[in-house]
């Protein structure tokens, strides 16, 4: 099975291949660059394996929550791949998998995945790991939230709770004041859970994106229609 992986979601622009039993995992780029990198990106990886993308037999997709632009870029790439060449779609949230990543390490406990959702808010979802990583019980909804909300959280806690996700990172000084707090620098959800979840997970026929909030062009033009 050739799986190929795609992670646009935060500013982050990733790729995972999974072949002949392996997996490899690419960091194109870092700094939303998503529409120059990524089509190139997956090019250069399945050349470097002697595949084409004819080759592939599933194409697995962060679907968000994430930035706008970089989820439409990296959904579209998908799909439009997978209908070219007939290889079956899987879908993965972001939150999951940073959920799936820190299970896998050995984290156990209570776990918020935070995304970095600009405007001074994060994307995030709540979990309990146990076991192992296919114990891990998602214990709310993804929802659009704030860093103080998140801290008020955490601070009624009675037990330590791991936070990861680009989201910590861009809030790091706040995070770091709170006693009962695990910090991880998974900053990049993970492709290598991405794509094993691609090799168990029922096909979709179509990603459909996990947006959670109107973009932020849309943001500002209402903004500045309530103002004039």
């Amino acid at each position: 099975m050739n799986i190929l992986a795609i992670e646009t979601a935060t500013t982050a622009c990733a790729i995972g291949l999974h072949t002949n039993g392996r997996s490899y995992i690419r960091i194109l780029d870092l700094e939303r660059r998503h529409t120059e990198v990524l089509t190139a990106g997956i090019r250069d990886l399945l050349s470097e394996h002697c595949l084409v993308a004819r080759d592939l037999t599933r194409v697995v997709a962060d679907r968000g929550p994430g930035l706008f632009t970089g989820l439409r870029v990296g959904i579209a790439t998908a799909q439009a791949l997978a209908h070219g060449v007939g290889a079956e779609m899987v879908a993965a949230t972001s939150l999951e998998l940073l959920a799936r990543s820190a299970a896998r390490s050995g984290v156990r406990g209570a776990m918020y995945a935070l995304v970095d959702a600009r405007r001074g808010e994060l994307f995030a979802q709540s979990f309990e790991l146990t076991n192992d990583v296919d114990g891990l019980e998602a214990t709310g909804p993804a929802l659009v939230t704030t860093p103080d909300e998140i801290i008020q959280q955490l601070n009624k806690a009675e037990h330590t709770v791991t936070i990861s996700g680009d989201g910590v990172q861009r809030y790091g000084d706040l995070f770091a004041s709170i006693g009962q707090v695990q910090i991880r620098v998974d900053v990049v959800p993970s492709l290598d859970e991405m794509l094993a979840i691609a090799q168990w997970r029922s096909a979709c026929e179509e990603i459909v994106p996990l947006y959670l909030r109107e973009a932020d062009a849309v943001a500002n033009f209402t903004t500045r229609q309530r103002s004039s």
